[in-house]
């Protein structure tokens, strides 16, 4: 488990305070019930900007905060906690890409956009209906990127994308040659299909895995906060709730399902830092801490959204519930960036087995 800095614990605590009294679930389920293309709040995003999160892994000199990836992590999570939807994760692992590889124009040109908030930018990577970025077909010729990129997260507010073609990265601009067509999933969050047809495109000079690890990590971040906040609003239920004359966390078996639950979720949040420490000091075996920590978050996540609805009972399965929400967006974020069966896969082939 990281240990933090005093500037890493006020940062996580003030973003807490403000997701709880600015982006409750009942925000979210609002923004769910009015249906928006975009996904998001732009107003509760552009307060997340005045705080200097937008730019949380920009350098300071074009406009960003500069507090690192783990601080990064700790945002996203206190943000899963809520469901709060933001395209922070996508833009900064979109930023990153530029802050790496971009030349000097492309980073004074967008990247003081991104951290004002003012710009959206996503990675758009995978063409299929599952995380292969070994099957890439989208190309490059004379400076013109042509291909289609599916279920691309905040695909539909995107400026900017950073678009896997076959020999790497390139940021293209979110206007000409750029169709998109939304795509309606179960976490009522923002994911389009992009089709891009001759779209001016710049190459990137840095590893496209690079960037999808990142990308990946902050996911997880997300999933931690998800599996977190469903412990707690299920763990004060069972405390509260009377079942023949007894309280239902007086229950052994009950009790056992928590504490199983409890100590997953300690295990995930060990493997979830432990990747973005690897990000930050920048060590070899970053590929490998980050499939780790995709892994178990995926496995944690599906479980402690599938515990929430099974031990609040018949409400649990209700809309007017909220675990719900968190089992529909675990599922996604689960999909995203390849499930726990690819990143066992993946770390056992790291591992040279």
């Amino acid at each position: 488990m990281a240990v933090l800095n005093d500037e890493q614990v006020m940062l996580r605590d003030m973003v807490r305070e403000w997701a709880d009294n600015e982006s409750p679930v009942t925000a979210f389920r609002k923004l769910r019930n009015a249906g928006t293309a975009e996904g998001f709040d732009r107003d509760a995003w552009g307060k997340l900007a005045e705080m200097g999160l937008a730019g949380i892994v920009i350098p300071e000199e074009f406009g960003g905060s500069d507090f690192g990836y783990l601080s990064l992590g700790l945002v996203l999570e206190q943000l899963g906690r809520n469901l709060a939807a933001s395209p922070l994760a996508a833009s900064a692992a979109a930023a990153s890409a530029i802050v790496l590889g971009g030349s000097n124009a492309a980073k004074a040109q967008y990247l003081p956009q991104i951290a004002s908030g003012a710009l959206v930018a996503t990675l758009a990577v995978d063409e299929g209906p599952v995380h292969d970025p070994a099957r890439i077909a989208t190309t490059v010729t004379g400076g013109r990127l042509t291909g289609t990129k599916a279920f691309v997260a905040e695909g539909d507010s995107a400026g900017l994308f950073v678009v896997a073609a076959t020999d790497g990265l390139y940021l293209v601009a979110g206007d000409e040659g750029v169709t998109r067509q939304s795509r309606q999933m179960a976490d009522s969050r923002s994911h389009a299909d992009i089709r891009f047809e001759g779209a001016p495109a710049e190459k990137l000079d840095v590893a496209p895995q690079a960037i999808i690890d990142r990308a990946t990590a902050a996911v997880c971040a997300e999933m931690l906060g998800l599996a977190t906040q469903a412990f707690e609003t299920t763990n004060d239920y069972l405390k509260t709730r009377v079942q023949f004359g007894q309280t239902l966390s007086s229950f052994q078996a009950l009790q056992h399902r928590m504490a199983k639950l409890f100590t997953e979720i300690e295990l995930m949040r060990s493997a979830v830092e432990g990747a973005f420490e690897a990000i930050d000091s920048g060590r070899s075996d970053i590929d490998q801490a980050v499939s780790l920590a995709k892994a178990i978050a995926s496995d944690t996540a599906k479980l402690a959204s599938r515990e929430m609805i099974q031990l609040h009972g018949g409400i649990g399965m209700t809309d007017e519930h909220d675990a719900g929400f968190y089992i529909k967006r675990s599922a996604v974020l689960e999909a995203m960036w390849g499930n726990a069966a690819y990143h066992r896969e993946r770390f056992a082939r790291l591992n040279g087995y």
